[in-house]
């Protein structure tokens, strides 16, 4: 993905990495649409940012997508780039008596069914441009899981291996599939995130994130620094001690 004159649509571009995302690379010269389920942040970015777009879309829902496709394509036929952003992480319990499956269904609608939807979605589109990229939003808890949120890991898991699968099936149609794989972040994804110590700023992600698509733009992942204690813990022989490090304070990961 060339860093400039892209149309990009980000999901979950209200907050968070998806509005760092959005704001960086409209400073990169790319027209950006930012999409949610919430229409006031939208609304706050696009204020505060001239020439910015915004959709409401509910990724989890496949009528949406199919409504928010249509549009695209009507007033964003340029529209070339796509990054997954949305997402929900929720801690879960499942030694809970009753434990309530609704919240885990919800979190593999939005993580995992979400892109594979808007993906299919958007691809007749993208194969009518001279190049085109997807942007998939994994974690570095899809190498190494937090106990606490087993669903939002395994999605995130699957993310990985879906984008591996897809880039491989679109080589060499002009369409790249780049992952990105935040650490950590200073945003409001879990209670008290945004101020944990140990969560990565979120200036400094987005930075390192553009910087290094500037240097690899066909990825294949972009993994920041912070992240590589988790990503790299299997290929070093570190897996079961890092795993315990991440979970020291759960009772299932002694």
């Amino acid at each position: 993905m060339n860093i400039t004159g892209n149309t990009i649509l980000i999901t979950g571009g209200g907050t968070g990495i998806g509005r760092g995302l959005a704001e960086a690379l409209h400073a990169e010269g790319n027209t950006i649409v930012i999409a949610g389920r919430r229409r006031a942040p939208l609304e706050d970015v696009c204020a505060a940012n001239d020439a910015m777009a915004w959709i409401e879309l509910d990724v989890a829902d496949p009528a949406d997508i199919a409504r928010v496709a249509e549009k695209l394509a009507a007033d964003h036929p340029a529209l070339n780039v796509v990054v997954h952003n949305a997402g929900i992480m929720k801690a879960e319990d499942m030694t809970a008596d009753p434990y309530d499956l609704a919240q885990a269904e919800a979190t593999i609608a939005t993580n995992l069914l979400g892109p594979i939807r808007l993906t299919t979605a958007l691809l007749p589109q993208f194969k009518a441009q001279e190049s085109a990229t997807i942007i998939t939003v994994s974690s570095g808890l899809a190498s190494v899981p937090l106990v606490y949120t087993p669903t939002y890991g395994a999605t995130k898991a699957a993310i990985h291996s879906w984008s591996q699968s897809l880039r491989s099936q679109f080589d060499g149609t002009g369409i790249d599939v780049i992952e990105l794989v935040p650490p950590q972040v200073a945003t409001d994804l879990m209670p008290g995130q945004v101020d944990d110590p140990g969560a990565m700023p979120l200036d400094a992600f987005i930075a390192e994130v553009i910087a290094l698509l500037k240097a690899n733009p066909r990825g294949p992942e972009i993994l920041v620094d912070k992240v590589k204690l988790l990503r790299n813990a299997e290929a070093e022989g570190r897996y079961d001690k890092t795993y315990a490090m991440l979970n020291a304070n759960h009772r299932l990961a002694k």
